[in-house]
């Protein structure tokens, strides 16, 4: 069966992202790994696996990596599975413009699946926001709220930037061009054609997106709330399988779920 990677194994996510491995049966846990200095490192982490601050051995026993990591250190693993031709499963967010032109390099070498989001009711979500802006027309102003745990470094999340790239879409618009991050003082009328999100962290929650059109006198609101962490994690590692074995290049989580429209 194909080895799989897990980058940052002893995180919250990477935790899962083992959990969800065991539980597949296309797929085995071939090496974890974490930062030079994590107390784990060494540690057994399952039958004649360590956790190790190698990307280039830990690569080594492996077909394809999950990562739900950091900006940075997703890179430098990515760069290393690029020169050992492991496929790349990610799911780190908050990439700079740069940041990810590089993954886009790397793709060349390797197959990548970059994702902000690996459930499928999440992807779902997209789909469905996307027909509906469609549908809906210029008469819905366009708005999303975004609830992560306190911890959640970026902001806004990597799925509600992905959500509003939805809506952009299905107005045949570029999201540059309308989306509104802050709103403070005198800020004025509402920008035509604006799509707006506001960002809350709070507690433990691991994630809460909704999408509200908003037009006279009614209003359509498309949530998705998470309890867990599993979903994605489930996501990662079908999405790992899927990827195992294919060309180089940039794959779109939509390919993976088969939402992919014309």
């Amino acid at each position: 069966m194909p080895r799989v990677l897990v980058v940052g194994a002893m995180g919250r996510m990477g935790e899962r992202v083992r959990v969800a491995i065991s539980e597949a049966p296309k797929l085995e846990l071939g090496a974890a790994l974490e930062a030079p200095g994590h107390p784990a490192v060494g540690k057994p982490i399952a039958k004649g696996i360590e956790i190790s601050d190698d990307p280039k051995a830990a690569l080594s026993q492996c077909e394809v990596a999950i990562d739900f990591t950091t900006p940075e250190a997703t890179l430098q693993v990515m760069r290393a599975a690029a020169d050992a031709g492991v496929a790349y499963v990610c799911g780190t967010t908050g990439f700079s413009d740069a940041q990810r032109a590089e993954i886009g390099d790397l793709a060349a070498r390797i197959p990548i699946v970059h994702a902000p989001n690996f459930s499928v009711s999440v992807n779902i979500l997209s789909w469905l926001i996307r027909e509906a802006a469609r549908k809906l027309g210029s008469g819905y102003d366009a708005e999303l709220v975004e609830i992560h745990h306190s911890d959640k470094r970026d902001a806004p999340s990597g799925t509600a930037l992905h959500l509003a790239e939805a809506v952009a879409a299905g107005r045949g618009q570029k999201l540059a061009d309308h989306l509104v991050l802050e709103r403070a003082g005198d800020i004025g009328v509402r920008p035509e054609d604006a799509i707006g999100i506001q960002t809350l962290r709070a507690g433990d929650i691991a994630g809460e997106h909704t999408v509200l059109f908003v037009g006279q006198g009614e209003r359509l609101e498309l949530t998705h709330r998470a309890s867990t962490r599993d979903h994605f994690a489930r996501g990662a590692v079908r999405t790992a399988d899927w990827l195992t074995g294919r060309d180089p290049g940039l794959y779109p989580i939509e390919r993976v779920f088969g939402l992919e429209t014309d």
